[in-house]
């Protein structure tokens, strides 16, 4: 069976993503790499590997719980560890482990990646930081994660989301794709600063 590695590693962040709904990013991302991927010459294998593993590290039981441990935590470096000992048990590819990693190490928004591949997970987690699914994500942290105590606590989040990530895709499909989510934002930003002014707390 050539694609029994996918429900192998579906599997793995099924039973180790904490909080549950953090289960939803993966499913979401790879969605997202098939349509910004569409007419691209892509191993999309490598990207469904890379898609559904990257934020292993991020997940409550994966990272450590006190603050301070936390703040200095590498959970991409954890992913890198970690992930070709589950992509070999799940009869991944062994060739194609070190492009898994590769897209895994440059997927943020700070990174530079090289391949099409890395390209693609990199441009579909942005789009994730945006519109009404980046909106839940950053609101859903709020009382919970130890950076975000109150709802203004998130407003820079959002801001810098809204400034910074549009301009760092890479993709001409995924600049098309934000188009909607960045109004969304912008709009709910300003309808924020509207109702509540300097008194969201």
């Amino acid at each position: 069976m050539p694609y029994e590695f996918r429900s192998f590693i579906a599997g793995i962040i099924a039973s180790e993503a904490r909080p549950v709904e953090k289960y939803g990013h993966q499913p979401r991302l790879y969605n997202l790499t098939r349509r910004i991927g569409e007419g691209l010459d892509y191993d999309d294998d490598v990207v469904y590997a890379a898609a559904w593993l990257h934020d292993i590290g991020v997940f409550v039981g994966n990272r450590p719980e006190d603050p301070e441990l936390l703040r200095r935590w590498d959970h991409v470096a954890y992913a890198c560890e970690r992930v070709p000992v589950i992509l070999t048990a799940a009869g991944f590819p062994a060739e194609k482990i070190p492009a898994v990693l590769d897209a895994i190490r440059t997927h943020q928004p700070k990174d530079d990646p090289q391949t099409t591949e890395a390209v693609i997970l990199r441009d579909a987690d942005i789009l994730e930081q945006l519109g009404a699914i980046g909106l839940l994500r950053t609101i859903s942290k709020i009382g919970r994660d130890t950076r975000y105590a109150r709802f203004s606590d998130v407003l820079h989040v959002m801001r810098s989301a809204l400034a910074e990530l549009p301009a760092k895709l890479r993709t001409a499909r995924a600049r098309e794709l934000a188009v909607p989510k960045v109004r969304l934002l912008a709009e709910f930003l300003h309808a924020l600063d509207g109702e509540a002014g300097d008194a969201l707390f």
